[in-house]
């Protein structure tokens, strides 16, 4: 009898165990084997630029950011096409979620693309709020990229046009940056311009690994000195796969880094 009381007791612990979940649950997994060799890019632009000496050809290892704009992807096309990432927008402000987010994720997921989601910054918003906001948006998934933060100026916004301190920025940014790490367990990404960079001085801030849009030059061009994991090379692209334009990135590595970088910084 003693046994069978133990054995039952031993079960109810689990199953409350269980039960609780909570944030110290697991990551789920929902997404299919990545392959982290990457495929060429066989991408088209609707607005070529000439780089020079160094452009996005140099650059083995590409990817996408999407969103709502881009209602429309066949992720298996667009991986066999080069498609080796892709960043996925999941929420803007405190109270803005991209509708199509899910259905990019799973997705990505299915197709074994490796992805990250990312967040627009709202500059009449606590940092903390927006952080919480996109916690309660974005799974902490197994073999997610890491989570991104997109600061930029905002002059068209409907809302909010404030052009705040460049202490101020820094401060929100390392705020939010820090509640993404404690969460998810990753080093984030931070994506930005270079009249934001240069306003703000971003290149202080700490903890983060930099994204940097280019469209015209190469970073090393832009950014004297500023050391990148992701170039941002164009938004007017095209992708086998995906219906109308698309943003598209280059990793700043080799195939060999790429897949170090991947094996480091995935959940």
């Amino acid at each position: 009898m003693s046994q069978i009381l133990t054995r039952l007791t031993a079960l109810a612990l689990i199953a409350l165990l269980a039960a609780c979940g909570g944030r110290n649950a697991p990551p789920q997994r929902d997404a299919a084997p990545t392959n982290n060799a990457p495929t060429r890019a066989n991408f088209g632009e609707a607005n070529p630029q000439d780089f020079g000496r160094v452009g996005p050809q140099n650059h083995r290892v590409h990817g996408i950011d999407v969103s709502k704009f881009q209602p429309s992807i066949d992720w298996p096309t667009a991986r066999d096409n080069g498609v080796n990432f892709a960043f996925i927008k999941a929420t803007e402000g405190g109270d803005q979620a991209d509708p199509l987010f899910d259905q990019h994720w799973q997705g990505a997921a299915r197709a074994g693309i490796p992805r990250g989601a990312y967040h627009f910054f709202y500059h009449c918003r606590p940092a903390i709020e927006q952080a919480r906001w996109f916690i309660a948006h974005v799974p902490r998934t197994r073999g997610a990229l890491p989570p991104v933060l997109d600061m930029e100026w905002t002059p068209t916004s409907p809302t909010c046009r404030v052009r705040n301190s460049p202490e101020h920025i820094r401060s929100e940014a390392q705020i939010f940056i820090r509640a993404l790490q404690s969460h998810y367990g990753q080093r984030p990404i931070l994506y930005t311009a270079i009249d934001f960079f240069e306003d703000n001085q971003m290149w202080r801030v700490q903890g983060a690994d930099f994204w940097l849009r280019a469209v015209k030059a190469h970073p090393k061009d832009l950014y004297a000195g500023q050391h990148w994991t992701f170039w941002q090379y164009s938004g007017t692209g095209y992708v086998p796969g995906i219906a109308g334009k698309t943003d598209l990135n280059a990793f700043a590595g080799s195939a060999r880094d790429w897949t170090a970088w991947l094996a480091a910084n995935q959940h």
